[in-house]
């Protein structure tokens, strides 16, 4: 059976599902360790504009890296519109939305440019490119973008296949991020 962008999300899906749910907590700690000493590597002079992602359930919970960076940087979290996103500060209290996802209240602003993404994965193909739960929403907001951020990918289980199973326009990353294992793209 030949693999598929389709076919490898519904595998990645079982596995993260599937995980134990008893070291849930020690694996989001890996991973929020592992994603400080990141963007702390990332040496600037100035406030950065970053991009996070809020957990769902089976998602990694980086929170704590959230609360931390918003210390110093700007924060912003998605709010959905219509088949994409806009990014909005992140501010409390947050609204439950569309597919269960947690959001910050809309904004005027139209914020275009940002210096660090912060993105959930399901899986990774050979291209570091990502699969994610198929309704194409962060392939349609980085279209949007006029220059690429640095990219993270985080997963709370590692799923990674050596095929080029993804499209030309899926988001790549930088970095991915499990609690396992970093992989960072070559050159």
């Amino acid at each position: 059976m030949t693999l598929t962008k389709n076919s490898f999300r519904q595998i990645c899906l079982k596995k993260i599902k599937k995980s134990s749910q008893h070291s849930k907590f020690y694996k989001n700690s890996l991973i929020n360790r592992l994603l400080l000493k990141e963007l702390e590597d990332v040496k600037s002079k100035k406030r950065l504009k970053i991009l996070f992602f809020y957990p769902l359930p089976y998602e990694a919970d980086i929170l704590k890296v959230l609360k931390k960076m918003r210390k110093k940087h700007d924060v912003f979290v998605p709010f959905m519109q219509g088949e994409s996103f806009k990014m909005v500060p992140f501010r409390q209290p947050l609204k439950k939305k569309k597919f269960g996802i947690l959001e910050a209240g809309n904004t005027l602003k139209n914020i275009k440019k940002i210096d660090i993404a912060i993105v959930p994965a399901v899986g990774v193909d050979g291209n570091l490119q990502r699969i994610g739960f198929g309704k194409g929403m962060y392939d349609r907001f980085f279209a949007t973008l006029k220059k690429k951020p640095y990219t993270i990918f985080i997963q709370p289980k590692l799923c990674y296949t050596n095929e080029m199973i993804c499209d030309s326009y899926d988001v790549a990353c930088d970095v991915l991020i499990t609690p396992d294992k970093i992989m960072r793209k070559l050159g």
